[in-house]
This record gives C-alpha cells, structure tokens and sequence, in this order.
C-alpha cells in the first residue's frame, strides 16, 4: 500500500549489508526530516565495540541525533526481545520530540520482529543458562548441534550446524522450559510498526562492490585501532558463547592475540566472515521481509524522496 501522506508515516526502515552505506544515507534523511537514527544492528548496541561494528563517530552523532547505540555491557547476552522493549520506549520518546524515527541497521531478524511481531518465548533463568554452558563449555558448533539433535531434533533440522549462538538459545529454552523452541515460535505478539505505514528501504549494492567495500572497511579499521579494542574485550574474560564475542572479526583477532593464528589470517578470517554474512543478509531480506524495496546505495536517496509524499 503506497505512502499518501506525511501524516501515515510512522518511520523510515533503512536495512542493508554491513559496508552498503546504510549511514550516510541515514543521516542525510535525518538532517532533511528531522529525523533520529535509531540503531537496528544486534552488534551496534555494545559499548566494548565502537571500531569493529563501524558504530557512528563523533562525526555522525554531531550531524543527527542518535539512539540505542553503545547502550550494553558486552556481559549482557542481549536478545531481539530485549532490543523490542528498548526500541518501543525510543520510538515513544522519539516522537515526543516531534522527530521521525529512521531505523536503520543489518540485522533483518531486528526490522522482522519490529514490523511482524515476536515469539513470546518465556526468559531463561540464569541458574539455568549458567548451568548449561558450563556443561557445553569447550563444544564445536557442530557438536552443540549434535547435542541438541539428541534434545529437540526438530528443531536441530531448523538449525546450520554452524550457529553456536542459536544452537545454544535452543538448547537454553529446551533446558529451562522442557518444550521445543519451535512451539514458541508459532505465537507471535503484535508489531511494534505497521509495516504499511513505514518507508522500507534495503541498500544492495552489486556484490563484487560490497565484497571490495567489505575488504577495505576492515583494512581501515585494523589501521583505526579494532586490535586494541579487541584487547580490552578479550581482557574481560567474558564467555565465549555470548553475542558480543561473536561479532565479526572478534574471533579472528583474538586467536591472533592468543598466538592461535596470524595476523594476515585473522584479518582475512575477519573479511571472509563478514562477506559470508552480508550473502545471508541478502537471502534473509527477499524471503522474510518483502516489503522492503530493494535499491543501489548510488541515487538512493533521489529514490526515496521520489516516493515520499508532497509535504
């Protein structure tokens, strides 16, 4: 349904892969609109993590009003749930202040529940999840996949046997709540935004484009400081198992730190991981969120004035 008046619209969606240019394009809107970026990335919200997440700079914050960014520790094991309620009392105070939100990151299953609902799956106690990772402590993704084959085989068919972080949710809820994380997400609660009344927009720049934006991004930010940054989070000695030990380029680094790997394999471990990631990120916007329109990051935002109604 087409956007008719300034009126209907309630925010700008700006998903993309990570290096699309998702930010700039961001804060041009926010400074013609008078808008507020809100942050939309799962690895964007910690504070250990400025330089290797390319969180906005000095630069950006003082261009256009920002928010949810930097706002966890790293020991918290942030979810989508916890983003839903943190974004739902920002957009309140966002509109308070007479501001259009602009929403904007790579993390789709973020924009998803936003705009579709959540499955109301019940808090794991932390007894429980302590518990459970100190008795896989040590395990290979593939091997958390076998264990929870062995627990909830339908929901190990849903799973890569490579993704140890919802490997490890699955076989939390199958420990705390003794049922099937696929039963849970069958209820959904109501959305936060109608999707209706959003302008969804998804940056996708041609592949060997991204995967040279992707490359010389993470050359620039190992000459900005992530190793040092990188450091000090391994420093805190935090599970491995939790989000923020996970983000792209963390592994690798860490195994540099630790006399694991070299610095050239870290760094193209690093480079390779978040190429494979913008692919998945790609697949996970045209099967699950449809409604977004794809566009080229050049002449993007001629785009998207184009379908903005007259003020």
């Amino acid at each position: 349904m087409p956007i008719t008046s300034w009126s209907s619209i309630s925010a700008f969606l700006i998903a993309g892969p990570t290096a699309s240019g998702k930010s700039a394009l961001a804060i041009n809107l926010a400074e013609r609109f008078n808008g507020c970026v809100i942050n939309a990335d799962s690895m964007q919200v910690y504070r250990d993590l400025t330089i290797i997440t390319a969180r906005p700079d000095q630069r950006d914050l003082a261009r256009a009003p920002h928010e949810l960014f930097g706002h966890i520790d790293g020991h918290v094991n942030y979810s989508v749930g916890l983003w839903l309620k943190d974004v739902a009392a920002c957009l309140s105070e966002v509109r308070a202040r007479g501001q259009m939100p602009i929403l904007i990151g790579g993390t789709g299953l973020y924009f998803k529940a936003l705009t579709q609902g959540i499955s109301n799956i019940p808090p794991v106690p932390e007894a429980v999840r302590e518990a459970l990772r100190a008795q896989c402590e040590g395990l290979s993704a593939p091997e958390l996949h076998q264990r929870l084959a062995q627990a909830d085989p339908a929901m190990a068919q849903r799973l890569r046997p490579s993704d140890s972080q919802r490997l490890m949710r699955a076989l939390e809820v199958k420990a705390a709540t003794g049922r099937s994380l696929l039963e849970f997400q069958g209820q959904r609660s109501s959305p936060l935004l109608d999707i209706d009344q959003c302008l969804a927009v998804f940056l996708a720049p041609e592949r060997a484009e991204l995967n040279a934006r992707i490359n010389a991004r993470f050359d620039q930010m190992i000459a900005q400081g992530a190793l040092a940054e990188v450091e000090q989070l391994a420093a805190r000695g935090l599970d491995p198992a939790l989000p923020v030990m996970r983000a792209h380029g963390v592994p690798g680094l860490i195994a540099y730190l630790k006399g694991q790997a070299s610095q050239a394999e870290a760094i193209e471990k690093g480079k390779r991981d978040t190429r494979h990631y913008a692919k998945r990120q790609f697949t996970f916007i045209r099967h699950q969120l449809p409604h977004f329109q794809w566009m080229p990051p050049l002449g993007a935002e001629a785009q998207i004035k184009q379908l903005l109604p007259p003020v």
